[in-house]
């Protein structure tokens, strides 16, 4: 087989990252995450194509190859048959997306997406300079009815220790799934729920004898509430907790953030963050990867290709923000109405499209591959308080 030096180069970096994998399945993963970075699309057919140019071996030969990574192992021949283990890879995957990881803040986001009436996706994802890389996901079928809670607490337990201790790490989730089993779960991991609620619930002030309404907290757009005390007043939904209310400009409803975090250490505009996982999504289907077009129907199938869309897009993403963190502030006019804002700069490209870019031009001049590590931005504040808007924050013991 020909040998391009930059195959055997993300070759060998996938090797290093997921030592407990096969050489067979290490190349699989290398030829799908590659293949679509430089065909721009997950699509089996594209990147057949691809390699069997780049490679000069038949269509057929290299189709399987790239079969052999989403394959269970029922559908292989041999007596040492394998399937890729994703439960397995979890950990030394969030571990790669950590590697050099700029500061000892973390942002996780929790949500689910659709592929038409097919599958939905529970993604955990890590928070990044506008976007998100997946880092444990679980793949189900859209027309039967599976409960969501085991699903869950299974991705998050993969995580136990895996980030270091010192590190604040947020996991945010919005209205459609909070739960008090949620909150808890990630506080097992010793990390920090943010989690939405809607605002038709009560809240308890610590040292207050009456329940008040969520929203009479934060009644007007600018008015910003956050203390510690009791949220919900029914038994099973009970939670001791720290509210963070915010009613920002522009907003229809006010922010109501649920964490265990004191609340002079916490922002309820943290929360921000979490529409970052939604373009993590956009990337994967129309606006980068293509998945929407897949004809798969099998799930676990799905999981395992998962885990070479999540390395191609961590590796646009790293090299992408690498570049973005390195360029001068005055590279980054104010353009009142752009699309992307970093922190007070405004983007014009996103990282996903400036690291393909990159590596693209790094194939095309035969250099050496870049591979980025991670370089986030600061967390959001809260602005400064409108003229007539209640700032009240509630500080107490844990």
């Amino acid at each position: 087989m020909p040998r391009p030096p930059e195959l055997y180069q993300w070759n060998r970096e996938i090797a290093i990252h997921f030592p407990g994998l096969s050489k067979p399945m290490v190349m699989g993963l290398a030829l799908w995450s590659l293949g679509m970075v430089v065909v721009g699309a997950c699509s089996l057919s594209a990147l057949t194509d691809w390699w069997s140019c780049r490679l000069g071996q038949k269509g057929d030969a290299v189709r399987e190859r790239l079969r052999y990574v989403y394959r269970g192992k029922e559908a292989k021949a041999g007596k040492e048959r394998r399937e890729l283990d994703v439960e397995a890879c979890r950990a030394p995957w969030l571990g790669w997306v950590l590697e050099g990881w700029d500061g000892n803040q973390l942002a996780v986001a929790l949500d689910a997406t659709s592929l038409g009436q097919r599958f939905v996706v529970l993604a955990v994802s890590v928070l990044y300079r506008g976007c998100a890389v997946p880092v444990a996901w679980k793949v189900l079928r859209a027309e039967r009815k599976h409960p969501w809670k085991p699903e869950w607490l299974a991705l998050l337990r993969h995580f136990k220790d895996v980030a270091p201790a010192s590190w604040t790490v947020l996991v945010l989730a919005d209205r459609g799934l909070y739960a008090k089993w949620l909150f808890e779960g990630i506080q097992a991991l010793g990390w920090h729920p943010m989690l939405r609620v809607n605002s038709g619930g009560t809240f308890r002030p610590r040292g207050w004898r009456h329940w008040r309404p969520f929203t009479r907290l934060v009644p007007k757009v600018g008015d910003r509430w956050q203390g510690r005390g009791t949220a919900f007043g029914g038994k099973r939904t009970r939670l001791d907790c720290t509210l963070l209310a915010y009613w920002g400009e522009g907003h229809k409803d006010p922010w109501l953030v649920l964490t265990d975090l004191p609340p002079e250490a916490a922002n309820a505009c943290w929360y921000g963050l979490r529409g970052w996982i939604e373009q993590s999504f956009k990337k994967i289907k129309g606006g980068g990867w293509q998945w929407q077009n897949t004809r798969m129907d099998d799930p676990e199938r799905a999981e395992r290709l998962w885990l070479a869309i999540a390395i191609a897009t961590w590796w646009l993403l790293s090299v992408g923000g690498e570049a973005e963190a390195g360029m001068a502030a005055a590279t980054f006019p104010a353009i009142p109405g752009s699309p992307r804002q970093q922190a007070h700069r405004w983007r014009l490209v996103g990282i996903f499209r400036h690291g393909r870019s990159l590596i693209l031009a790094a194939l095309f001049e035969r250099r050496a591959l870049p591979v980025g590590k991670a370089h986030p931005e600061p967390w959001p504040s809260v602005p400064i308080p409108t003229p007539g808007a209640t700032v009240a924050i509630l500080t107490g013991a844990v």
